[in-house]
């Protein structure tokens, strides 16, 4: 066991299986008590849409029973590996697009342990659609996840950080934050929106002692194989644009291999790095830019006419200027 994080207490939703299974176990490692959370406990039964599977042979069907166990489990599981690795934690489920989820889960927290330091989300959901036959369902099940149900935890947390004048929010986003060739929009707009909030929470927050970052994870998981069987099923249309597989799954690492980039961020070493996007795929950490205004135009009279717009609207697409230096 590590002390880098030693004393201090994490909330991470999501962390019944998958990426957020391995970011809460390495936080542990560096000495963190973690609350750990997921919906509701498993019961040991992988949850079959016959629909799909309907769709897929017999050997894709075959795979994805034997792929999926590997994947699931809960709150539970997760804090009794940290306990039983030396470390400490607590289970407590609940669905964080309930506002009061959020609430239950820094109350675990204090109760338990008498403060919260460090909240890391990245409890999702995602499907796949084209936007003209997207169900409003899909489209409300995910964005009330992520940003809203982010932003429940954050609320119910952040006043303990700012008493303390010290805390660590991270927020888990995707590569579909820039768009990308899935066709999942409500996906795109849903980690978009938690990229916009983080930045918002890092400017607001800083005087606090308090940063706020996201990572934009690509991973092995349990969604990995929900999307091969996607790839392969006989349908109308593919999930991306051109009908190639974004990446394959044998091509995809698994999000232990990134985790401790995300126990680093929580940490006082990273008490400078805040309002940051990261993409964390395996060995490899990328860190975007910012986006900038890169061409301009300025309408002549005090407002634009179609005309004139039509004129000038190849100036958008031009690098602006070099602003002048002084010197002649």
């Amino acid at each position: 066991m590590g002390d880098y994080l030693k004393g201090k207490v994490a909330i991470v939703t999501g962390s019944g299986q998958g990426i957020g299974r391995a970011i809460a176990k390495a936080l542990a490692a560096q000495g963190c008590k973690v609350v750990t959370n997921n919906r509701a406990p498993w019961d040991g039964v992988i949850p079959i849409d016959e629909e799909k599977f309907s769709k897929i042979s017999k050997e894709m069907q075959e795979w994805a029973m034997q792929e999926y166990p590997k994947y699931y489990g809960d709150a539970e599981r997760t804090a009794a590996d940290i306990i039983a690795a030396g470390g400490e934690a607590v289970a407590c489920y609940g669905d964080i697009s309930d506002f009061e989820t959020g609430k239950k889960l820094v109350d675990t927290a204090i109760e338990k342990w008498g403060h919260i330091d460090i909240v890391v989300n990245i409890a999702a959901a995602f499907g796949f659609s084209p936007v003209e036959k997207m169900p409003r369902s899909m489209w409300d099940r995910v964005n009330t996840v992520k940003p809203t149900g982010y932003f429940y935890v954050i609320r119910h947390a952040v006043q303990h950080m700012i008493d303390q004048k010290w805390g660590r929010i991270i927020n888990c986003a995707s590569p579909a934050w820039t768009g990308g060739i899935l066709r999942q929009c409500e996906y795109c707009a849903s980690n978009a929106g938690v990229v916009g909030m983080t930045w918002g929470l890092a400017d607001e927050l800083k005087e606090y002692g308090i940063t706020a970052n996201t990572f934009a994870p690509a991973a092995k998981t349990r969604a990995s194989v929900d999307m091969e069987i996607y790839n392969n099923m006989e349908k109308e249309e593919s999930n991306t644009i051109g009908g190639a597989p974004e990446i394959s799954y044998e091509g995809t690492e698994a999000p232990e291999n990134f985790a401790n980039f995300i126990a680093w961020l929580a940490g006082d070493d990273a008490a400078d790095v805040t309002g940051q996007v990261f993409m964390t795929m395996g060995k490899f950490i990328g860190r975007y830019s910012k986006p900038a205004i890169e061409g301009a135009m300025l309408a002549d009279g005090a407002a634009w006419t179609l005309e004139e717009a039509a004129q000038k609207a190849e100036n958008l697409f031009k690098p602006m200027p070099a602003p002048p230096s002084g010197k002649k």
